[in-house]
């Protein structure tokens, strides 16, 4: 076991599917575009061919790659292969939610951690995504800022370099996330203390999350943001 949670200073946050339910907002969407074009769409199906295009060779930046995406798998869902329908895929980032218990959860660990914000998407899309969050960032980093994207050690190298420009360390940070391709890997290789947040605890399989080549054992792990900030609670009890 890493450091007790009390004795980090920040918390580093995945936010695409550890605190912003993507998945959700991409079945929610499709089925709006299925029902319109007069057939259903199943939504783990959807997922799963999401999946397989979104890390495709030529993908875009996230959200924007969603259009591409989209026509890459609608002719396999049944779907109109219209670019107006991948815009709308797109646009469709704009009304994510959070889980029910990300705004609360964030909110309570911005009292003892300086939160940052570490996501694939792009500074358009975080700007929405944490306002929807309630604004708990004391930094954050997207794939604009940092020119790539998790898993690349290149952009942890871009956080550590911030936190150590306000005197503090690697050593100093919990990395909280849902993805162990993107996320908990990595950061176990680059010495990082982690929390997987294992959002699809209760469904199969990787959903719209690209699968790791092998699991890594967390330093923590919960189901939910609420069950980290209750472990920090006790724990500073």
């Amino acid at each position: 076991m890493s450091k007790s949670l009390p004795e980090f200073k920040y918390m580093t946050f995945d936010v695409v599917g550890t605190l912003i339910d993507f998945e959700s907002g991409l079945k929610t969407c499709l089925a709006e575009i299925a029902a319109e074009a007069g057939v259903t769409v199943d939504g783990e199906q959807a997922l799963s061919l999401y999946r397989a295009a979104r890390y495709a060779e030529d993908a875009d930046l996230f959200p924007d790659d969603l259009v591409r995406v989209y026509l890459t798998i609608a002719p396999k869902l049944g779907l109109p292969a219209d670019q107006k329908y991948g815009e709308r895929l797109r646009d469709s980032a704009k009304n994510w939610k959070g889980f029910t218990d990300s705004a609360a959860a964030l909110a309570r660990l911005a009292k003892d951690y300086r939160l940052v914000a570490m996501t694939n998407a792009r500074r358009w899309a975080f700007d929405l995504f944490e306002k929807e969050l309630g604004n708990p960032f004391h930094a954050a980093f997207t794939a604009d800022d940092t020119g790539t994207e998790k898993p690349d050690p290149a952009f942890f190298e871009k956080v550590f370099a911030y936190i150590a420009a306000e005197g503090h360390s690697k050593d100093d940070i919990l990395h909280v996330a849902q993805s162990q391709y993107h996320d908990i890997g990595i950061s176990r290789q680059l010495g990082l203390a982690n929390c997987w947040i294992e959002r699809r605890h209760a469904q199969k399989g990787y959903g719209g999350t690209i699968e790791p080549v092998e699991f890594t054992q967390p330093d923590y792990h919960f189901t939910s943001m609420a069950g980290l900030t209750d472990a920090v609670a006790a724990a500073r009890a």
